[in-house]
């Protein structure tokens, strides 16, 4: 019984105990009979058993005494059967290439023999040392352990074994050779000999281990073979005593070279992992060495920080720092920390603080940019052994700089890391000292809290998301205490409530700390009041309505999460969720709307959890203290669920928004999922909630447009009582059936998934067949369904029988449309296209359950003819989907010049009918119909969207092209579905499958085809997602046919590529269209675990196509070497091919390089593509707006270090295009590829941790780069000038550019190279950006005033002198960068003598003194942009650096009148952002504000006499960013305007510049602080010309306000009405007309419901600059910081019925706001022109609102008319305006109530889009004359 149970199977643990249990006297009776059980299964059972038993031996020695006995009396039959199962598996493994799931259970099974003979081995040392010391000569177990030794040495020289099975096999070749030599100084020499590999191998080394072992000792070996000795080496030895002689330290100090070595050869990434893994462990090895007593002073000189050893160690650990692997990163920290270690325990227990090799090391960490992840952990590490104190007094601000960092999602785990440790280390230290500094928790304050305070309230709302996340819940549960401090210094501030734009605010950062604390426990409730009335309950009603998104999450976070999640909610929680749940539902933010359905659940789990915990303390019968109170809470439960679940099917009406549907949805899903709708008693009764209008509205979801709303009603309703949804119902379920079938023939694609939808909602129930066979008699159709009586006889569900009924129902509706199709594809695409079925059969498929079928002769006749049809589908859309048409277009051009040219295309997509449809829409009618058509296949009349029947089809070339396109797609969807889903018949083992063989082989034909044959993106990209489908089932299916087919089809279609000629089937062109997708489907699916054999040999092939031979041979084709860059561009973008594709990333580099060079466009083409797709693959996708930032950038020691290949290539060829180079000739000479290289070297830069022991030194590169810079093409000599400067370290810079600089001519001369001029200012020009940007460069004095110096004799250059004008800009570039820019010194005499000198070069430029140049000069307009720089920065940015005085505005005043525009644009940008700066910053000496002044008169003139819009645009937003006391009178010249001439003036250049948005919103700006200035001082003292006046800047504003608008129009008018709020539109002495007032409140709210976010936030500030006095008294608690749209919008609407009460206009007020309630009446589209419109255009919508909720907003009219009704008083109606009201309303209802009436049964699914309208238009109408009702009563009274 022992021997044949499974090793995990529980009995054989219960054996196993058993015979240990037995008495002492039988156990040796056990021993013999199990021992000779053993013995008989070794020499009768096959491979088949091999692994079993292999089990049986490992439990054998699985703590089971009598098993351990019985292999050891076999050990010679154990070895010699685990010898001869490895030989067999390495034999088996041959012949399984391409068989992966029979590889990976032999991968298993190998290993398992590995690690048994392993364990055998170790268990008997003491039986198998006697037996070879007891017969050294002939001893048939030491014949037995070498053949197992040989095995294990094949298996390392394996390449294509698993590398956890090689990995195994090392450890056990050290443990056999450790069992036969025995412990010592041999066992050392001889491992130590086999890693070094000699080329003669020591003498005295035993033969039977030179044999045994001899593919270990050649030199070309694998070089992981190193990898895994050097591992078994560490991991099989004892290093801490003296086991291992004095030879010991030597072999220790070998493995890290040895490993090191390898950092240049490993190519996978998997390899660098074992790597990183292995020398973790010889650092844990040398700390256990170090912690004995046998080792000696040349181990510890050599394990000591500073050695030679640890240098190399550290660059290992610094070039894997970034390593894209998670595991290698982790490994090469632990690595880091044991160095650490190992030099204190070398050193001794000194003040390491002040050890030089610390401190170097620290300062050098310091110095990497921020960016580099590896940055964190290694200092952490030095956190954790010399404290935090170390790292705070070399940079104080490293808190701060760390929470800067916090913003990056990338970077904030590390980062939070990194403060934690230093955090807590600091508090440890500061406590230490508590008795010398009593305020230590003050000082840990200072440097922790208020930092993050800071950040908090004045960071960009992104910038601090990750803070909540990673860093303050470790700060609180550091300091729990410290809460209190926070929130004291928060309610503190200043303004506790405001905060910077786009900043949380204090408000925000008292959330976020509160929420942090509630969900770690550290606030937690108490009885008096809600949290101890920390904060006050009116700042969290404000924060739950707030305008950011984060801060009413963070809010609502604090109400919902908890640390205990049994704790009840109190009344005060649910209610402040009643104040936030309904504002926020219609939340555009994706994420936003995660976090609150996620944090609501939390809320619904506690309650629950609460609920039943209460429950279970009333249930006990026992009166306690606490029970009225729980009874009582279970009530107040019950309440709030049912509020919410009313309130969330009342949020789902008709025309409510996408957002709202969605958010609705998923919280009741989660209502039904946590507390169910049901009646029952226990628990809550939520079902009586439910009722059936309420279901009725989620069903009707089903019709929305977006597929996830979809998919959640149809979770819901199954959730929900039946009753209510009243889906059971014989006719109900007749007439939804109906519905569903005839959308899924339905001309319109998103008909179709809604019929997918409400059929998988119908298959569920009872008395589906009997349905469809009533539907079959309505359509007179003879379509053969399964009895429903046999059906039930099957032991089938109701869903398989009724999906099966559905299915052969739609199939028989597919052929027969099929064949309509097979005559007329005309009349296919006009009547019932095909893709409709074929989507509502597989979305059918989907939901079943094809593992468990009982139907299966059944469904395998139905999948047989699912296949057919697919076929026949397909072959009817081919002609249009695989046309020569560019990606399928059907081109309707009646264009006499085109139409000739166009028919060629027309007639290969020709389709049977030959009806030549292309050329234009056509009008098909009933008879035509019938001549075309076959008389037995009748297609019933097309109904329109408004009910009524139609015997004319209006088709278009895009209904065709959709027609064919979605059943292309939906074929290869429904064919990879039936191949992944339905259970496989395979011949030899499983024969009641569905499915066969040859039909999954078929359907692999059947998409090489459509792959290899297409030439349209859109055709192979949906055949490939069906394909992929295919190629995983093929993998694990049980069929070794099938699982042969990926290998089979991957030879084949590489033969194909490589015989290629231009003659070939396959597509040269398009990319190689759908091969490189083929390809990647066939790789991908090969398992990740796998040796990964097809794909290296897949890329061997390719990468031998993509760089042919050199010469080429005659008549060699390009046409495989196109194919095979283009296929390596696919498999390099491939995500699922991960890390196994970077070991070949150097080879195809080198493809796309030497691609290059090719005279063949078609090969340049796609080495261009390729090249592309490698560096976002090498460098990573763009980490930022910054191209060359650092963050998408690599240095050169870790790029050459992962791509070593790349090295010698890329010198090469730098070499070889550098001497191309020389424009000295005149002539442009350009290498290829040197575009390429220096893109390349570019994207490196050098570390300050980068040493000088690697041979990947970057500085062979400079001199070639240097050279690149004298090309005579401009953009090469750019990107070597950028390309230059990671070749230079930051303390090499200086002398490196005065070596360029001396270089220049002294004087102009005819030898005067302006390329080599040039060329070199650019290098000098970049290496001096870098130069000034690193914040970590050296601290030395002089630097740049050196440069100054060495400059000055080449300042001729830059004069007149100099004919070149590029070259002059280049020199004022770098004087400007050198003695004007903000990162430039201060002091310096050079500095200083330069200045001077530049200044005078400035003035005697032509820009200011005599003398022009034309402006078409070559290098003009940069020479002229180069010298304002200069000027700008003299006169606006840095006046005191210059010492300009007076001559300030004599520059700005040239400038200005400079004639080139692109200079007049460059001085007011930086003229606009120094108005922007200094407006922000307090302190500034408002230098440019009254430079600005100064020259004031100028700007005016500027504003009426530009003619540049953007310089127009920039001069009218200076003028407005002054006050405009400074600006007015208005001048022009000498002329002085008047307020009423200027504002005209401005009114018509709105009008004229329309196109223009920049200066329309700038125009729109000034135009507005004219209006309020007006305003302020009194509108009728400027006269009635200035009203008209400003009655037209109304009308501009709220034509801004319009949906057509760009949105930055739209953001500006948002602007300018929260700007007027307070003196236009809430000022209650009415300054402007009422009309016009009420227009811009109008538009106000107009922007409120503007479906751009930003506008709305933006327009939802008003309620900031609403007066007090007119703030209603529940609003006016605290001062309102900003609330949401959907608040401001209520409190807008509330104002201004007060503001109709201030102005004595109620009456006027409410005729206002009724015409508003019943709407536009251009909204009444004609139901005609829907249908056109939709017919004409099947996916344009026009301008959608998807966040505006019209019905919404009308019932929001409605409540505050309601309110403002009250206050009218008897005779104030005018009853001509109302009987005009209700004449319109009436008209209107009556209108909408017969176009209703109009529609088609279930008109919400039918026409959805005119049935919601016509509800909306219909409610709108009733409530407004139910408000000229209540008019009526006041008018009668």
């Amino acid at each position: 019984m022992y021997t044949s149970l499974q090793a995990k199977n529980p009995l054989k643990k219960a054996v196993a105990s058993t015979l240990c249990s037995v008495p002492a006297w039988l156990q040796e009776s056990a021993v013999v009979c199990l021992s000779a059980r053993l013995f008989d299964c070794f020499s009768t059972l096959g491979p088949d058993h091999y692994p079993h038993l292999t089990d049986c031996v490992t439990s054998c020695l699985d703590g089971f005494p009598i098993g351990e006995r019985c292999i050891q009396s076999q050990l010679t039959e154990v070895l010699k059967f685990l010898q001869k199962a490895l030989s067999e598996y390495l034999q088996m493994n041959r012949n399984l290439a391409g068989c992966h799931v029979a590889q990976a259970q032999l991968m298993q099974s190998c290993l398992a023999a590995v690690k048994a003979s392993m364990l055998v081995v170790q268990r008997s040392q003491e039986p198998i040392r006697a037996s070879l010391w007891t017969f050294p000569s002939q001893c048939p177990l030491q014949d037995i352990l070498i053949e197992l030794l040989h095995c294990h040495t094949q298996i390392l020289m394996e390449e294509d074994l698993l590398q956890v099975v090689q990995s195994t096999a090392g450890m056990a070749v050290v443990v056999l050779i450790r069992i036969m030599l025995g412990n010592g100084d041999r066992l050392a020499e001889v491992l130590a000999d086999m890693l070094l590999c000699p080329e003669e191998v020591d003498p005295s080394t035993p033969q039977w281990l030179k044999e045994s072992c001899a593919g270990l000792y050649q030199r070309k070996r694998p070089s992981a073979v190193s990898l895994y000795l050097c591992h078994g080496t560490l991991a099989m030895l004892t290093w801490r005593d003296d086991s291992l002689g004095s030879q010991g330290d030597r072999l220790l100090l070998l493995v890290p070279r040895m490993l090191i070595s390898l950092d240049t050869s490993v190519k996978e990434s998997s390899t660098a992992m074992v790597v990183a893994r292995v020398l973790t462990l010889w650092s844990g090895a040398a700390l256990e060495r170090l912690q004995g007593l046998s080792w000696t002073s040349t181990l510890r000189e050599a394990l000591r920080g500073g050695s030679e050893l640890t240098t190399c160690l550290l660059e290992h650990a610094h070039t894997q720092w970034e390593h894209p692997l998670d595991g290698v990163r982790h490994q090469t920290r632990a690595l880091f920390q044991n160095l650490l270690r190992l030099h204190q325990m070398c050193v001794g227990t000194s003040d390491l603080a002040l050890d030089h090799f610390v401190v170097e090391l620290t300062q050098s960490l310091m110095g990497l940019e921020w960016h580099v992840r590896g940055k964190y952990g290694s200092l952490g590490c030095l956190v954790e052994h010399f404290g935090a104190r170390h790292l705070l007094a070399l940079d104080s601000q490293l808190p701060a700089r760390l929470l800067s960092l916090m913003g990056d999602q990338t970077l904030a785990p590390y980062a939070s890391d990194l403060l934690e440790k230093l955090f807590v280390s600091h508090k440890a230290e500061l406590s230490e000292r508590k008795e010398k500094v009593p305020d230590w928790i003050d000082q840990w304050h200072l440097t922790w809290i208020t930092p993050l305070l800071e950040v908090l309230c004045q960071a960009q709302m992104d910038e601090t998301t990750y803070i909540l996340d990673y860093f303050l819940p470790k700060l609180l549960r550091c300091s729990p205490s410290s809460l209190g401090h926070m929130v004291q210094a928060l309610l503190n501030m200043p303004s506790c409530t405001k905060g910077i734009p786009g900043s949380r605010g204090a408000l925000g950062a008292l959330m976020t700390c509160l929420r942090a604390a509630r969900s770690q426990g550290v606030l937690c409730p108490t009885t008096d009041g809600l949290w101890g009335g920390m904060v006050p309950l009116s700042l969290l009603r404000q924060a739950l309505v707030h305008t950011h998104d984060q801060i009413r999450l963070d809010a609502l976070g604090l109400l919902c999460e908890s640390h205990r999640s049994t704790e009840s909610v109190s009344s005060q929680e649910m209610d402040l969720i009643r104040h936030f749940l309904p504002w926020s539902l219609n939340s555009q933010s994706p994420g936003g709307r995660q976090q609150t359905v996620s944090l609501l659940k939390k809320l619904l789990w506690r309650m629950n959890d609460s609920a039943q915990l209460m429950r279970k303390r009333l249930g006990r019968g026992k009166t306690y203290d606490g029970g009225q109170e729980d009874q009582r809470t279970l009530e107040m439960y019950q309440a709030f669920l049912c509020w919410l679940c009313e309130m969330l099917f009342q949020a789902v009406f008709a025309g409510a928004s996408y957002t709202t549907c969605l958010t609705s949805l998923q919280l009741l899903g989660l209502v039904a999922e946590i507390f169910t709708f049901s009646a029952e008693s226990d628990g809550f009764a939520l079902g009586e909630s439910v009722s059936c209008a309420y279901a009725q509205t989620v069903l009707h979801c089903l019709a929305s447009n977006f597929l996830e709303v979809k998919q959640l009603a149809s979770t819901l309703l199954r959730k929900l009582p039946p009753p209510a949804v009243g889906l059971e119902g014989p006719d109900r379920m007749q007439l939804l059936l109906k519905v569903a079938l005839d959308l899924s023939s339905s001309t319109k694609p998103f008909d179709s998934v809604t019929a997918a939808h409400l059929i998988n909602l119908l298959v569920h129930l009872e008395g589906i067949p009997e349905a469809l066979e009533r539907c079959a008699q309505e359509q007179g159709a003879s379509i053969q369904l399964p009895s429903p009586a046999v059906l039930r006889v099957s032991q089938a569900s109701t869903l398989e029988r009724n999906t099966l009924s559905v299915v052969q129902f739609l199939l028989r509706c597919l052929w027969t449309e099929v064949a309509q199709a097979e005559l007329s594809l005309l009349r296919a695409a006009a009547t019932c296209p095909l893709y409709g079925r074929t989507h509502c059969i597989t979305a059918s498929l989907q939901q079943l359950d094809t593992r468990n079928l009982f139907l299966r002769a059944e469904w395998k006749r139905v999948v047989s003819e699912l296949i057919d049809v697919s076929y026949r589908m397909s072959e009817v859309v081919s002609p249009v989907v695989q046309s020569s048409s560019p990606e399928g277009l059907i081109p309707m051009d009646t264009d006499s010049e085109t139409s000739a040219g166009l028919q060629r295309i027309l007639q290969e997509i020709q389709p049977q009918d030959t009806n030549n449809f292309f050329t234009e829409a056509r009008e098909l009618n009933a008879q035509m119909s019938r001549a075309i058509g076959s008389p037995d296949l009748r297609c019933s009349p097309h109904k329109n969207s408004t009910g009524g029947s139609s015997e004319r089809y209006r088709v278009t070339a895009q209904m065709v092209l959709v027609c064919c396109w979605r059943s292309m797609k939906e074929v290869c969807m429904l064919l990879g579905q039936l191949c992944q889903a339905m259970p496989l018949e395979i011949r030899e083992t499983q024969k009641d499958g569905v499915i066969t063989e040859e039909q999954v082989e078929g359907v692999g034909r059947y998409f090489r085809e459509q792959l290899l044959q297409s030439r349209h993106r859109g055709a192979f990209e949906l055949a490939y997602v069906g394909f992929v489908h295919l190629t995983d089932m093929l993998c694990r299916s049980g069929s070794q046919t099938l699982q042969q087919l990926p290998k089979l089809w991957l030879k084949e279609v590489l033969e194909q590529v490589k015989s290629s000629d231009p003659s070939s089937k396959l597509c040269a062109t398009r990319r190689s269209a759908g091969i490189p997708f083929y390809i990647q489907a066939l790789l991908s699916s090969e398992p990740k675990s796998s040796s990964c054999s097809l794909l290296k040999a897949t890329m061997k092939e390719l990468i031998g196509l993509a760089i042919p031979p050199c010469p080429l041979p005659t008549g060699h084709s390009t046409v495989p070497q196109v194919h095979a860059l283009n296929i390596l561009r696919a498999l390099y973008r491939d995500t699922r091919l991960g890390e196994n594709i970077v070991p070949f990333v150097s080879e195809g580099m080198q493809a796309a390089v030497l691609g290059f060079t090719s005279p063949v466009w078609a090969v340049r083409n796609s080495s261009t593509l390729l090249f592309s797709t490698l560096i976002t693959r090498i460098f990573g996708v763009k980490k930022g707006k910054d191209e060359h930032s650092k963050k998408n950038r690599m240095t050169g020691r870790e790029f050459f270090t992962r791509f070593p290949a790349l090295y010698p290539f890329l010198l090469q060829q730098l070499k070889e295009a550098a001497e191309t180079v020389d424009s000295d000739s005149g002539q442009v000479k350009l290498h290829p590829s040197l575009f390429l290289l220096l893109l390349i070297l570019g994207r490196l830069y050098p570390s300050p941790m980068d040493g000088s022991s690697s041979p990947l030194g970057l500085a062979s590169f400079r001199p070639f780069i240097i050279k690149c810079g004298h090309s005579a093409v401009y953009r090469t000599r750019e990107m070597a000038a950028r390309a230059l400067v990671p070749f230079v370290l930051v303390t090499k810079v200086p002398s490196i550019i005065q070596t360029l600089l001396k270089e220049l001519p002294l004087e102009s001369g005819p030898k005067c190279q302006q390329n080599h001029i040039h060329g070199t200012l650019l290098q000098v020009l970049h290496l001096l950006h870098s130069y000034q940007k690193d914040t970590h460069r050296p601290h030395s004095d002089g630097q740049e005033n050196d440069i100054a110096i060495v400059l000055q004799p080449y300042l001729w250059l830059a004069t007149r002198q100099n004919p070149c004008l590029v070259t002059r800009a280049s020199l004022l570039d770098l004087l400007w960068t050198l003695c004007g820019s903000q990162l430039c010194p201060a002091d310096g005499p050079g500095l200083t003598k330069l200045r001077e000198e530049t200044l005078a070069i400035l003035m005697d430029s032509e820009l200011f003194a005599s003398g022009s140049l034309p402006a078409t000069s070559p290098g003009a307009t940069q020479y002229f942009l180069s010298l304002a720089r200069v000027a700008t920065s003299a006169s606006i940015e840095r006046p005191e650096l210059w010492g300009v005085g007076s001559r300030g505005p004599l520059l700005l005043t040239c400038l200005l009148q400079c004639p080139q525009y692109e200079v007049r644009q460059l001085v007011l940008d930086v003229a606009l952002e120094a108005l922007e700066k200094e407006t922000g910053d307090s302190s500034s000496s408002h230098h440019i504000s009254s430079l600005l002044r100064n020259i004031s008169h100028m700007l005016t003139s500027m504003a009426l006499h530009e003619t540049h819009p953007p310089c127009l645009a920039k001069v009218l937003l200076v003028l407005s960013s002054l006050s405009l006391t400074s600006v007015l009178p208005w001048r022009d010249g000498i002329s002085v305007l008047t307020d009423a001439e200027v504002l005209k003036r401005l009114l018509a250049l709105a009008e004229d510049s329309p196109h223009s948005v920049e200066l329309h919103c700038a125009v729109l700006t000034l135009t507005s602080q004219l209006i309020v200035h007006l305003a302020e001082s009194g509108f009728q003292a400027a006269g009635l010309d200035t009203m008209e006046l400003a009655s037209h800047w109304g009308t501009l504003v709220t034509r801004c306000c319009t949906d057509e608008e760009p949105v930055e129009v739209k953001l500006m008018a948002a602007e300018v009405l929260v700007k007027a709020t307070p003196s236009l539109l809430a000022n209650s002495t009415l300054p402007l007309r009422l009309v016009d007032t009420v227009a811009l409140w109008r538009s106000l709210f107009t922007l409120l419901q503007d479906e751009d976010q930003d506008v709305r936030d933006r327009a939802s500030r008003f309620a900031t600059m609403v007066p007090a006095q007119l703030l209603l008294p529940e609003n006016s608690e605290v001062p309102w910081t900003g609330v949401c749209s959907s608040v401001a919008l209520e409190l807008g609407v509330g104002l201004l019925c007060q503001l109709f009460r201030v102005w004595g206009q109620v009456s006027t007020g409410v005729f206002i706001l009724a015409d508003w309630l019943l709407g536009d009446a251009a909204l009444e589209r004609e139901p005609e022109e829907m249908a056109s419109l939709d017919e004409d255009f099947l996916f344009e919508k026009g301008e959608l609102n998807l966040w505006a909720e019209p019905l919404k907003w009308a019932r929001l009219l409605h409540r505050h008319l309601s309110c403002l009704l009250r206050l009218l008083g008897v005779g104030e109606v005018s009853r001509g305006q109302l009987d005009e009201l209700s004449s319109r309303a009436e008209s209107r209802a009556q209108a909408t109530g017969w176009s209703l009436q109009a529609l088609p049964p279930l008109p919400q699914f039918s026409c959805t889009a005119e049935h919601e309208r016509l509800t909306v238009l219909s409610e709108r109408a009733a409530l407004t004359l139910e408000v000229v009702g209540s008019l009526r009563l006041l008018a009668q009274a």
